[in-house]
């Protein structure tokens, strides 16, 4: 049987507040390579993980947070991460007029978008694995599929995520299940190659 290259790009907002929103933040630090890997099925090999976030800016203690997952992350082979950016969004109050910014999360969709096109022009995948609910995604899912009518896209849905657009035009989907995420978490203490070990925060428990 012919072993499938498999891609997997993860959405790393759309990820983090479906755990956020199922109350699973035991599962927040995640190692995303091995849920790759236990996402797979046996006739598919996992060539590379991608993960798209955007660092926060405050409160500290969420930076923090946030910056040693990241780190963690780096220790892992085969695995790449792609930054976006917050931009202020500016809203007004209709009853008090009182106007004040609310960061939004900006290119997360834009470089999952690229990264996707652009490996499947350089025939790198034959399955790729998409962790999103984002209907953003959809018309880049068609393209692909279109063009490369052999080549499969699989949407996986965070808890408590779903989209119907992308189901639809996916070649397959499913939601990830809490098995699946208890058997991907990192180890409480993780060694980074100069011999640093980063601990678990504890709010993450």
């Amino acid at each position: 049987m012919k072993e499938e290259k498999t891609i997997t790009y993860i959405d790393g907002y759309n990820l983090y507040f479906g755990l956020k929103d199922k109350g699973w933040k035991r599962y927040y630090w995640l190692n995303l390579q091995a849920l790759a890997q236990n996402l797979l099925k046996p006739d598919q090999v996992l060539i590379h993980t991608k993960y798209f976030t955007t660092r926060v800016s405050n409160p500290p203690s969420k930076v923090k947070r946030q910056s040693t997952y990241i780190e963690a992350l780096e220790t892992l082979s085969d695995f790449s991460i792609y930054f976006g950016h917050y931009r202020p969004n500016i809203k007004t109050c209709p009853k008090c007029n009182y106007i004040h910014s609310v960061p939004k999360e900006k290119m997360t969709d834009v470089n999952i978008a690229v990264e996707l096109l652009t490996d499947a022009f350089e025939n790198k995948f034959d399955t790729a694995i998409l962790i999103s609910a984002d209907s953003d995604l959809v018309g880049m899912i068609k393209s692909i599929l279109r063009l490369f009518p052999l080549k499969r896209i699989i949407v996986v849905f965070p808890p408590d995520r779903y989209s119907v657009a992308l189901n639809t035009v996916a070649s397959a989907s499913f939601i990830i299940g809490r098995k699946k995420l208890a058997k991907s978490v990192f180890p409480d203490n993780v060694k980074k190659a100069d011999g640093f070990v980063l601990t678990r925060p504890m709010r993450w428990y």
